[in-house]
């Protein structure tokens, strides 16, 4: 039978003729809570099934079952506050519920706004307990704060998106207190009438700003009186950049060091909005576009999360996702995948990765046993080449050698970058430590025998061990 879906506004006076009439005349009145109007009427409250579920989702299906149910038997006006539109059962009853009517009352967040008087003139609506949901914006209005706990989890999601200086204005029984964001969980009492809004500061001195305020600033900076350096960069002359602020991150992470990760990782976002704009002043693409491709690509690529697809480890997964990757790029050849690596990888990045792709179809060393023999071989043909003195066949030579020497290390194991990187770092302390020891003996590096050196490196080594 028909339900009748009813928003009472904020308050009794707010109710309309239409929704009186439908009360007056119903028969069966069902409500979310008792409410200020309805004590005249016989009304059944669903109280307890706020009791009996486990979590808002829960809540509003079982308050949404209750009222079909019951229109199984007669007609039902069901009763919430606010207007129906803001209301998460409602909505579940018209998805179930062919014959329904709506009969919309004020919603709480236009009377919240309309207390708060927001400047901006948008705002984003949402109840409390969906405030998971919220993203970015200029405006917010929050209802439905019936409790600490839930003022808490506003709390901490508005200090995400505002700052927790930021001013609110907080709504209860009718009146409207000027409060900080920090606060939204001091307050003396919350009820369901509770609610409040926030809304951005100036540009220049919000509290927090996001990937949006990245892409603004940039398009502030190349504007006409903009900075004359970033009005005249395009994509070929900060392609650098991205490689350079990438590095700094990954030394970042390999530090340890959180604040440096923190900013390096804005670095890297602020070359990805800068390359955005940049696309979207030439009309290619913008930032949506690109955050919508990769987002659908994650989609794609994780066929055993969001598809039909199985994995059940690392490997497995990572198969999948090579797959689906080939699939993506249309690539029908071990050729093409290996033609993909990118040309600017460093060297033996990109080598280990064009050794891995062809491996594939089956051109591979079976062991590093093997890929040392010709690693060997390689090196018999450098020293050749040496004695020739050919500078141009000592460099193809030299290629030959380092890239076998990265099949070795692959096979065995390891990540070639990595493995060479730390080698590096190992060196560089060792070194240092060799030429502090041979200066505290008041000697010059330079002018040691090789045996002697030697003496200095043992000594070095077993120092920075000790270290």
């Amino acid at each position: 039978m028909k339900i009748t879906l009813i928003g009472l506004g904020t308050r009794q006076s707010g109710w309309t003729l239409r929704a009186e009439h439908a009360i007056e005349n119903a028969q069966k009145i069902m409500a979310r809570s008792a409410f200020e109007g309805l004590e005249n009427f016989d009304v059944e409250t669903l109280d307890g099934v706020f009791k009996s579920s486990r979590n808002f989702d829960t809540l509003n299906k079982n308050l949404a079952s209750a009222v079909i149910k019951a229109s199984a038997v007669s007609p039902v006006c069901y009763c919430v506050d606010g207007a129906v539109c803001e209301d998460e059962a409602c909505r579940i009853i018209l998805k179930k519920h062919k014959d329904t009517e709506i009969i919309e009352g004020v919603p709480k967040s236009a009377y919240t706004a309309g207390l708060a008087g927001l400047e901006c003139g948008q705002y984003t609506s949402v109840s409390a307990y969906g405030i998971d949901g919220l993203k970015s914006c200029r405006a917010a209005v929050v209802y439905d704060i019936d409790c600490e706990y839930i003022a808490g989890e506003v709390k901490l999601k508005l200090c995400k998106l505002f700052g927790d200086e930021a001013d609110c204005t907080f709504v209860s029984g009718g009146k409207a207190v000027k409060i900080k964001v920090y606060e939204i969980d001091r307050q003396k009492e919350y009820s369901s009438e509770c609610s409040l809004a926030v809304e951005e500061g100036q540009f220049l001195t919000k509290e927090r700003y996001d990937y949006a305020d990245i892409e603004k600033i940039i398009k502030l900076l190349r504007a006409p009186g903009g900075c004359p350096w970033d009005r005249v960069q395009t994509n070929e002359s900060i392609k650098g950049n991205v490689i350079e602020e990438a590095y700094e991150l990954a030394d970042a992470i390999e530090r340890g060091d959180d604040d440096g990760i923190e900013e390096e990782t804005g670095d890297v976002l602020l070359q990805a909005a800068f390359h955005a704009v940049l696309k979207e002043e030439q009309g290619v693409f913008d930032g949506s576009d690109a955050a919508t491709r990769l987002v659908k690509k994650l989609i794609f690529r994780h066929s055993h999360i969001f598809g039909k697809d199985k994995a059940g480890d690392c490997g497995e997964a990572l198969g999948v996702w090579e797959k689906n990757k080939t699939l993506e790029k249309h690539q029908t050849t071990f050729g093409e995948t290996v033609e993909a690596v990118p040309k600017n990888f460093p060297a033996c990045m990109r080598a280990q990765k064009v050794q891995k792709r062809a491996g594939k179809s089956g051109m591979d060393f079976a062991n590093p046993q093997a890929a040392a023999i010709r690693l060997e071989s390689e090196v018999k043909e450098l020293l050749e080449a040496v004695k020739s003195g050919d500078k141009s066949c000592i460099a193809d030579e030299a290629g030959d050698v380092l890239f076998s020497a990265v099949n070795v290390c692959r096979l065995a194991g390891a990540d070639c970058e990595e493995a060479l990187r730390a080698s590096v770092n190992k060196f560089t302390k060792r070194f240092i430590e060799c030429e502090k020891l041979v200066i505290a003996d008041g000697k010059d590096i330079t002018k040691l025998g090789e045996r002697e050196l030697d003496g200095y490196w043992e000594a070095a080594k077993n120092a920075v061990k000790e270290n």
